[in-house]
């Protein structure tokens, strides 16, 4: 499945007219969050494909739109995924919003244990998936990073303890993120983990994912 994942920035190249030129035929849209609604309805009017997104740390209650200036606190046409797993495509799909807390202005940080309640409203869910398609999980959508890969020192950009056992537990194929912009060309950005590879989307990726083929290995 070919898939538009997208984090953090505006890009010009996909916010125009020519995005369909540039990007070619898709299948999916995924977006990691610390977008503007706009932004995600755009590319969803523009690709028409199924769209799942998850908040980011810097994600707003409320965003004003058109004229009459109408209030949202959502993208239109697009599925939130966190704490809940979807499939799409044959994709097991599920979702995990925000980064870590380093201070009390945003209701999209979590402390470890706050993330560890997150996970446990989804494992109900990833143990139907395991019953009815032979896996728990094709890919994870997250805001921030695993603690350790891809993360920063810097309080705010720190990863989740809570992903790495997360991935040994569930074996998502693939975890993708965004919140760690990226401002030279050689830093990693896919790293494999036990059975996951993990992989920054930062501002934008064309991937081709594909589920597991059966149980997890």
């Amino acid at each position: 499945m070919r898939v538009l994942a997208v984090s953090d920035k505006v890009e010009p190249i996909l916010y125009s007219a020519g995005i369909n030129e540039r990007i070619g035929p898709v299948d999916l849209i995924i977006s990691c969050g610390d977008l503007p609604l706009y932004y995600i309805e755009y590319l969803v009017s523009m690709v028409n494909r199924p769209c799942y997104y998850v908040f980011g740390n810097h994600g707003r209650e409320v965003e004003f739109h058109g004229g009459n200036w109408e209030a949202r606190s959502t993208p239109q046409g697009a599925v939130n995924l966190h704490a809940t797993s979807r499939c799409e495509g044959g994709l097991l799909l599920a979702g995990l919003e925000g980064s870590i807390r380093y201070n009390r202005s945003s209701r999209y940080q979590y402390t470890e244990q706050e993330m560890w309640q997150n996970i446990g409203r989804m494992v109900p869910r990833l143990f139907y998936n395991r019953a009815r398609y032979g896996r728990f999980l094709d890919v994870l959508v997250a805001h921030s990073p695993p603690w350790g890969i891809h993360d920063l020192p810097d309080p705010a950009h720190q990863g989740f303890r809570s992903f790495l056992t997360f991935m040994r537990w569930f074996r998502p194929r693939y975890l993708l993120h965004g919140h760690i912009h990226l401002y030279r060309l050689n830093v990693t950005t896919r790293t494999a983990y036990h059975a996951t590879e993990v992989i920054n989307v930062y501002p934008y990726r064309l991937l081709d994912l594909e589920p597991w083929g059966g149980a997890p290995r």
